[in-house]
C-alpha cells in the first residue's frame, strides 16, 4: 500500500507540475507584441511673446484690449508663452519693456502711439529682441521694430457715411432734424485726427450740410470727462456721436444713454464689449489690431519677423472695418447700407482718397 501511495503521489505531482509549465509556454507562445502608437505632443515653439499697454490698461474695450485678443490667440493657435504688463502712468513705458527684454520676451508689442520715443530709445539696446509698435511710426525704422498702423481715416469714412445719413433720417426717435453729429476726441494728436478727419469727410460726402463738432478730452481715460463731452454735444443737437477716445468714449457712450443719441464705436466691435449699450449702439469702425499682433507673432514663429518696415492695414488689408448693425439691422435703411458698400467700393479702387487729417 505504501508504494502504491508512492507511486500515486509521484504520479500527481508530476502531473501538477506539468500543468502549471505548460500555460506559461503557451502564454510565451501566442502572445502579440505590443504595437500601442507613441505619443506625440503637438510642435510647441519656445517663443515668449509680450506687450506693455499704455495708460488705457486692459479693460479699455479699445486697442490695448484687442492687442491682447492677438497675444491670447498666438497662445492658443501657435503654443507661445504670453506676457502682458500694464502701465500706469507714462513713466512706466520704458521700464516695463526693460523688464521684458531682460525675461527674455520676444517680440515685445508697445501699444500705443505715446509709446513711439519710447521703443526708438530702447529697441537698439537690445538688439536680439524684436518689437511691434501698434500706431508707432518710425523714420528711419530700426531694424529690429516693425510699426503696425492703419488707415483709421478709410473705416472712419464709412462710419461718416453712416451718420451723415443718419442724421437726415428718422428711423429711430433719438435723430432729431437739426443736421448735426458730433465726435469725441482723446487727445489731439494726428493719429486721432486722423479718425476725425475720415469721419468728417464721409459725412460730408453724403450731407454737404451736416455740421460736424469735434471735442476732445485730452487723455484716453477719464470716463467721467467722456460723459461731460458727449452732454455738451447732445446739448448742441448731435444726435449721432462718434469716439475715438479709448476709455473716454466709455463715457460717452452713457451720456448718449442719459440723454437719448446714437453712438458709433471704435476699434472693436463695441456691441459686444460694451453691457447693454444696444439701444445706442448704432455700429462700430472696427480697427483689427488683434490681427496684426497675431501675424507679427506668426512671423516671428516662422522665422520671418518684418523688422524694419512700417505695416499699414486699410479696407483693401481688412485692417479696418464697419461692425455689424446689430439691433439696428432691421431699422437702418438700404439706402444707408447701399451708400457705404459704394464708399468702400471706392476706397479700395482708389477713386476715392481719405484725408488724414480735418
Amino acid at each position: 500500500m505504501n508504494r502504491k501511495w508512492r507511486s500515486t503521489i509521484a504520479v500527481l505531482l508530476a502531473l501538477t507540475l506539468l500543468v502549471a509549465f505548460v500555460p506559461g509556454c503557451a502564454s510565451d507562445d501566442t502572445e502579440e507584441p505590443t504595437t500601442e502608437e507613441p505619443v506625440t505632443e503637438e510642435p510647441k515653439t519656445d517663443i515668449k511673446a509680450a506687450m506693455v499697454t499704455d495708460v488705457g490698461g486692459l479693460g479699455d474695450k479699445s486697442f490695448n484690449d484687442l492687442s491682447y485678443e492677438g497675444l491670447q490667440r498666438a497662445e492658443q493657435e501657435l503654443g507661445v508663452e504670453i506676457e502682458v504688463l500694464e502701465s500706469r502712468e507714462i513713466t512706466d513705458y520704458e521700464s516695463n519693456i526693460d523688464q521684458l527684454a531682460t525675461a527674455g520676451y520676444n517680440p515685445i508689442f508697445a501699444v500705443g502711439f505715446l509709446m513711439t520715443d519710447t521703443v526708438a530709445k530702447v529697441a537698439p539696446m537690445y538688439p536680439d529682441t524684436n518689437f511691434g509698435g501698434v500706431d508707432e511710426f518710425f523714420d528711419p525704422v530700426p531694424s529690429n521694430v516693425v510699426g503696425l498702423n492703419f488707415k483709421e481715416q478709410e473705416g472712419s469714412y464709412l462710419a461718416g457715411v453712416v451718420a451723415g445719413l443718419a442724421t437726415l433720417d428718422s428711423f429711430d426717435s433719438k435723430l432729431n432734424s437739426d443736421n448735426t453729429i458730433g465726435f469725441v476726441g482723446g487727445m489731439d494728436i494726428p493719429l486721432i485726427q486722423k479718425f476725425e478727419a475720415g469721419f468728417i469727410a464721409g459725412a460730408k460726402s453724403v450731407n454737404p450740410d451736416v455740421k460736424v463738432i469735434s471735442l476732445y478730452a485730452g487723455n484716453f481715460t477719464d470716463i467721467a470727462k467722456g460723459k461731460e463731452l458727449g452732454y455738451s454735444l447732445i446739448e448742441q443737437k448731435a444726435d449721432v456721436i462718434y469716439a475715438a477716445a479709448g476709455a473716454v468714449g466709455l463715457g460717452t457712450i452713457e451720456a448718449c444713454k442719459d440723454k437719448g443719441a446714437l453712438f458709433i464705436g471704435v476699434d472693436a466691435d463695441q456691441y459686444l464689449t460694451v453691457p447693454d449699450s444696444g439701444d445706442v449702439m448704432l455700429t462700430s469702425m472696427m480697427k483689427r489690431v488683434d490681427n496684426a499682433v497675431y501675424e507679427t507673432i506668426k512671423a516671428m514663429v516662422d522665422g520671418s519677423f518684418p523688422g524694419g518696415q512700417i505695416q499699414v492695414f486699410g479696407l483693401a488689408e481688412g485692417g479696418v472695418d464697419l461692425a455689424p448693425y446689430h439691433d439696428f439691422e432691421t431699422k437702418v435703411p438700404q439706402a444707408i447700407k447701399d451708400a457705404v458698400e459704394s464708399a468702400r467700393t471706392d476706397i479700395i479702387s482708389g477713386a476715392v482718397t481719405v484725408p488724414e487729417a480735418p
